[in-house]
């Protein structure tokens, strides 16, 4: 086993808002061993609710303050919707007349509220400049290991301060991690903050025909999962076209053909490259 990757500057990670996202990022960094539960604090409107969640990961730091969570954290990932971040900063506002940072104690925030700007989280978080702030869009299949994320931060144009290596190493000790311009982050979201969504749709359907041709429930989903998770391997190990890989699967007149031909039928490309446009203009939207 590989040991995990060693973080430069950051000590200790906060999480506003302890949702899906904040937990598939920690659980992720602690299976890896990346953190340690000590480092990591979380808050949430419903104390009980989030320490039944976060308690069996071994993380005993859990508040409804946020404001505790900037006072004890190097890295804030701010994980709450975007329509609640007044809310949040409303709830920090009382930070203002003690809260002092300077260049040696800056912290980075990092947002993955779909939609909301560099620019806004500037403006928001001016009361605690300097600071470092970035945007992600990270998926859930981190928790996992195997997820991808993409981000943009400030001063994309200056070296780059140790917190931000330090949140690109957390990032990829989860997956895949991309730096891109701000403007394509919203199709960033669309595709691959929304896309386990969609697979997972996928995945159930192919298991629900599997059922209607017989085969058990259980051993559907799983030859659906693992169908899936192999062809996505065999993609990215083989670096071959997908287009090219499906067609080594498909001998003239057989079986795979006349299935393609139904999704064809079916316009699933067409449905998929939808459902990515949809999701990246809400994304814009919510901006």
């Amino acid at each position: 086993m590989s040991s995990p990757a060693a973080l430069q500057k950051c000590k200790a990670v906060g999480f506003i808002g302890g949702g899906n996202m904040a937990y598939a990022i920690a659980s992720g960094l602690l299976s890896k061993g990346v953190l340690q539960p000590d480092q990591i604090t979380v808050s949430a409107t419903r104390l009980e609710n989030l320490q039944a969640r976060w308690t069996p990961l071994g993380v005993t730091r859990t508040t409804v303050d946020n404001a505790e969570v900037i006072l004890q954290s190097d890295v804030v990932f701010i994980c709450v919707k975007p329509q609640m971040f007044d809310h949040v900063l409303r709830d920090l506002a009382k930070l203002k007349q003690t809260y002092k940072a300077d260049e040696s104690n800056q912290k980075l925030y990092v947002s993955i509220m779909a939609g909301v700007t560099l620019d806004r989280l500037e403006q928001g978080l001016a009361m605690f400049q300097p600071c470092l702030i970035a945007r992600a869009m990270p998926n859930t299949p981190m928790q996992v290991g195997v997820g991808c994320t993409v981000y943009c931060r400030t001063g994309s144009d200056h070296p780059v301060p140790p917190l931000y290596r330090d949140m690109h190493t957390m990032f990829a000790a989860l997956g895949v991690v991309h730096e891109v311009e701000e403007s394509k982050m919203n199709a960033a979201t669309g595709l691959a903050g929304c896309g386990p969504a969609y697979v997972y749709e996928f995945i159930e359907a192919l298991a629900d025909g599997g059922v209607k041709q017989g085969i058990p429930r259980d051993m559907a989903l799983q030859l659906a999962a693992q169908t899936v998770m192999g062809a996505a391997k065999t993609v990215l190990d083989t670096g071959k076209h997908p287009a090219v890989l499906k067609d080594e699967v498909c001998s003239p007149g057989g079986a795979t053909i006349h299935g393609v031909h139904a999704l064809e039928q079916g316009s699933m490309r067409g449905t998929v490259m939808n459902a990515v446009e949809s999701a990246t203009k809400r994304a814009a939207e919510l901006s």
